[in-house]
């Protein structure tokens, strides 16, 4: 009997050790995958990044990352309906604020991937009444901003406005903003300005705070917001049916934004050079980014080469 019990503890032992050893192990394998998801995400992958999100799911459904993640890839992917519901289940498995924030802006951009401002909407405000709550002006004014542009490029200048003047205002309320900050945030306001106005076809409006942003941007000794300059002009000669121009200051412009390649491809292709749009095209897709000028520019690429 004294050795039956020793066996038993014996083995007792055993199973702890065993405990103590593979589970503190999961989670770390866990996280790993997630980020091997990820890499494989950002680098074009979606399908393989999928896949590993899937993994994680079948082990632990509550896993926010895994929900975010797959839900990100998905609409990379274009299974929108899916990823829409993904985002949804991450929303309350939100580990922290700042997380719930983020999945919520992702849905409205997941919204925006179909061209939705009426479902993407919601989303975003929500995140702009959570913030101006909270006091952060500054964050609040960047989701109104997001807004504003995903109602101008979907089609609703006016919502637009209404949005990038909310955005302008609470920026204002932000206390002790430097210099540099107030001037980043007259910029923005004036550069919006210009996209509306040509949008709404009222091109010497355009004109008028273009030459505006021009001025503010020479004022900058270090000349950082020369790109946004550029992206501005090249968007009001494109909207000005200015494609030759529109393609000349575009190419001053930041060459990794996806929004920026898909005006260059649309402004090639208006221009009569069919292989190069399709380069251009080729280079949106190249993209993996989950933002609005992602959004807007990805499903358009892959409606032009049938992929």
């Amino acid at each position: 009997m004294p050795r039956n019990n020793a066996a038993m503890r014996g083995i007792g032992w055993f199973v702890v050790m065993v405990l103590f050893v593979l589970w503190p192990a999961e989670a770390p394998a866990q996280s790993e995958v997630l980020s091997r998801a990820l890499r494989l995400d950002n680098s074009g992958q979606q399908d393989a990044a999928i896949a590993l999100y899937r993994q994680v799911l079948d082990r632990n459904p509550k896993s926010f990352e895994a929900h975010y993640g797959i839900a990100r890839a998905l609409d990379l992917k274009g299974n929108y309906a899916e990823a829409r519901s993904h985002f949804t289940t991450a929303i309350p498995l939100a580990p922290d604020d700042g997380s719930r924030d983020q999945a919520l802006r992702m849905l409205g951009v997941s919204w925006t991937f179909v061209g939705d401002s009426k479902q993407a909407t919601p989303f975003f405000k929500r995140v702009f009444d959570r913030r101006l709550a909270a006091a952060d002006y500054s964050g609040a004014a960047d989701v109104a901003n997001e807004l504003g542009r995903v109602l101008l490029e979907l089609g609703d200048p006016d919502g637009g406005f209404t949005w990038y003047r909310t955005g302008y205002q609470t920026a204002q309320r932000q206390p002790k903003q430097s210099a540099a900050d107030r001037a980043l945030v007259e910029l923005r306001w004036v550069h919006a300005q210009s996209r509306i106005a040509v949008r709404r076809g009222n091109l010497p409006d355009a004109r008028r705070h273009l030459a505006t942003v021009k001025a503010l941007v020479e004022k900058e000794p270090d000349g950082d917001q020369r790109p946004q300059y550029a992206y501005l002009a090249g968007y009001v000669a494109y909207y000005a049916k200015d494609y030759r121009r529109a393609i000349a200051e575009l190419q001053q412009a930041d060459q990794q934004d996806p929004f920026i390649l898909l005006l260059m491809a649309e402004a090639y292709e208006h221009a009569g050079d069919t292989a190069r749009a399709r380069e251009f095209y080729q280079k949106v897709l190249s993209s993996n980014s989950h933002a609005v000028n992602n959004a807007f520019a990805r499903p358009i690429a892959r409606r032009k080469l049938g992929s």
